[in-house]
């Protein structure tokens, strides 16, 4: 687990991580740059023989830092996480039941987004993120899954390789990496971590942001990702290139049926103008309550999403590099 500036949800994921329903493991916390409490609390829980930390006084990114834990991790599956969410106290040892397949090189733990004990959401990301899944699931039925979850997911450590400084979704890199090398990629949805729902619109848009804009850059670390060494080149494709076009598959659909004569493009256009406007209002928080407020939230977490594909491809054009932030 690589950590910046966590101080306020450290403490409660590493008595998650001790917890775990599983044999004492190894756990390595590298602190990427932190400036507030971090460190204090990593030292008083390297009291405990099981953790293993790394202070690094510079910020280089999350990449360096999963680099400087795979030089310490020393076990035969290395299980990578995030400090925000929390992991369910079996979730390990189901997770770890994949490896039994000598086929599978990494396995990846499901996202719950909503609470322990309401359930998931069905509302915004949540309802983004159930269909995600669904893809993910299909992927691995049918062979690999085009990456990983990166909140939960682990890897046999001989397949495993060095993360190239300032890559964004090394949840993607590392997986990929495991399927050129002939193992599978496979999706668990017993293995859950859960997640806050709702972490503020900005907040969304910007992570978001910054996700796509790591799919432009996997095609300058990874080209062969495009190429016939790349065993799952169709579903790469399909799953994290494709999405990439669909604003301006949407604002040429706009404007298309807007120029064409008839009642069938007339019914289009206003039923495109009334699905915007509705995002429009679930944006602004002016839709709350019953059926509508339900299809808003849908309608605005789609054209959020496919806003930040465009910021995504304005950022990449332009050179501004994502930063990794907490």
């Amino acid at each position: 687990m690589v950590v910046r500036n966590e101080e306020q949800v450290l403490p409660a994921k590493l008595k998650n991580l001790l917890a775990l329903e599983y044999p004492p493991c190894q756990i390595v916390v590298v602190s990427d740059g932190s400036t507030d409490r971090t460190e204090p609390i990593l030292r008083d829980y390297a009291q405990d023989p099981r953790v293993q930390i790394v202070l690094n006084q510079v910020s280089l990114g999350k990449a360096s830092g999963l680099n400087d834990a795979l030089q310490v991790a020393y076990g035969e599956i290395v299980v990578f996480t995030d400090a925000r969410q929390t992991i369910e106290p079996g979730a390990l040892r189901l997770l770890a039941e994949n490896f039994a397949d000598s086929e599978v090189g990494c396995a990846s733990g499901e996202l719950m987004l909503g609470d322990t004990a309401e359930g998931e959401s069905g509302r915004g990301l949540s309802l983004y993120w159930r269909i995600e899944k669904q893809v993910r699931e299909l992927e691995a039925a049918s062979g690999s899954t085009v990456g990983a979850t990166g909140a939960f997911y682990a890897a046999r450590r001989e397949l495993l390789t060095s993360v190239p400084v300032g890559t964004i979704l090394d949840d993607v890199f590392l997986p990929m990496h495991i399927v050129r090398q002939g193992s599978r990629v496979v999706f668990d949805a017993r293995a859950r971590a859960w997640d806050s729902p709702d972490l503020g619109a900005q907040r969304e848009f910007s992570r978001k942001v910054r996700t796509l804009y790591g799919n432009y850059q996997l095609l300058q670390l990874a080209p062969w990702l495009l190429s016939r060494s790349n065993p799952i080149r169709f579903e790469f494709v399909s799953h994290k290139l494709l999405r990439l076009a669909v604003p301006f598959a949407l604002a040429l659909l706009l404007v298309a049926s807007a120029s064409l004569s008839g009642v069938f493009y007339r019914t289009v256009t206003i039923l495109q103008l009334m699905f915007y406007t509705l995002s429009a209002l679930a944006l602004s928080g002016l839709a709350k309550r019953g059926f509508l407020a339900r299809f808003a939230d849908a309608s605005g977490t789609f054209v959020l999403l496919n806003c930040a594909a465009v910021v995504a491809l304005v950022n990449f054009i332009a050179g501004r590099r994502a930063v990794w932030t907490r």
